[in-house]
């Protein structure tokens, strides 16, 4: 696995790709061997007479000197907790079959193909990594894999099963007609976004950023979850383009809060007594730092606050609406956005919706 990345980051695709195919062979081998290690153990006679015991099991093979079943439960043992095996040899045996799916390999697959642009295989390998994220070393990658076919979803216009893919970062829930086999609920990622208790927080910060603008929201609000910002940034863009400008305003809300409390935590770090008072003057701290600057091209920020003031108007805030589109006047470093909010400011519009498959 490692020399695979290792030829991965070199740009030698074609040996990283035989790295990382060989490492998911060698996985497949090695716990086929061991889950027939453990089936040979468990098919001695006097063995099956203990029963479904495994801490019997294991008092067995330690005085008896069973290699091969004391190391393939070793090997078990290091990749689950025993306590919750239940005290099962044959819950031992089922979880020990499990490891033979290797997703790390699988998802590094799919990257080498889709840097080659192979899109269609890259989708495949991400699916089935994602169909194995059970089994993921890192617990947060499955999150990354989300991403990644989201992305190439979006770039094959299948927007719907996009959409899917978006709210499932968000969620933790798979929907019944998703493009993936496996169903089931994992830990959501933004549960102030998806969980019912955050209903009612959800609803006063629409309301406090309708009715009170966005120096005011930034005043009251904070929130860091890094990790879904992205997801809302494209569900918004998405929405709007699509007319669904309640959902987009809902989304681009939360993705630019997130984008803004990142700034000032970053800025408090060397400012220690630093006090939001407005965006120009938080914008004008965040683009004399660099590593800032750098962060406001990566997360879209100038499109995210005009979005975020576009799909306001489209629901009846143009108020709040005017207030994100002059900040991104004053903004010379905005661009493009700063050119379409002069326009907005000059007669404003609700941009023609997009009909996507």
């Amino acid at each position: 696995m490692e020399q695979g990345k290792f030829f991965f980051r070199e740009g030698d695709y074609g040996n990283a790709l035989l790295a990382f195919e060989d490492a998911k062979r060698q996985r497949q081998t090695l716990y086929t061997r061991m889950e027939q290690d453990l089936i040979n153990f468990l098919s001695i006679p006097e063995v099956r007479r203990l029963g479904d015991y495994l801490d019997l099991l294991d008092t067995y093979i330690a005085d008896r000197g069973q290699v091969d079943a004391a190391a393939a439960l070793r090997e078990l043992y290091y990749r689950v907790p025993k306590a919750s095996l239940d005290n099962s040899a044959a819950r031992a045996l089922a979880e020990i079959g499990k490891f033979k799916d290797y997703p790390e390999a699988e998802y590094w697959i799919g990257e080498t193909y889709r840097v080659e642009g192979e899109l269609s295989l890259a989708l495949s390998q991400f699916l089935k990594a994602h169909k194995q994220r059970s089994l993921l070393e890192n617990p947060g990658f499955d999150t990354q894999l989300l991403y990644e076919i989201a992305d190439i979803l979006r770039i094959r216009r299948e927007y719907t099963k996009m959409e899917r893919a978006i709210i499932e970062i968000l969620t933790g829930v798979n929907q019944e007609d998703h493009p993936w086999e496996q169903k089931g609920e994992a830990a959501a990622a933004d549960t102030l976004w998806s969980n019912e208790a955050g209903a009612f927080a959800k609803t006063s910060m629409l309301n406090v950023l309708g009715q009170d603008g966005i120096n005011r929201f930034l005043t009251l609000y904070r929130y860091n979850n890094i990790t879904v910002e992205k997801a809302h940034r494209q569900l918004g863009f998405y929405y709007y383009t699509t007319g669904r400008h309640g959902p987009a305003a809902e989304h681009l809300m939360f993705a630019f809060l997130i984008q803004n409390t990142i700034l000032l935590e970053e800025i408090s770090r060397s400012e220690y007594d630093y006090t939001f008072t407005t965006l120009d003057d938080l914008m004008e701290k965040a683009m004399g730092k660099r590593e800032l600057a750098a962060f406001v091209e990566d997360v879209e920020y100038y499109r995210t606050g005009y979005y975020l003031g576009s799909s306001l108007y489209a629901t009846g805030k143009a108020a709040s609406a005017r207030g994100l589109w002059e900040f991104l006047n004053n903004q010379g470093s905005a661009g493009e956005w700063r050119g379409r909010a002069q326009t907005q400011l000059r007669s404003p519009f609700v941009e023609r919706a997009i009909e996507t498959p």
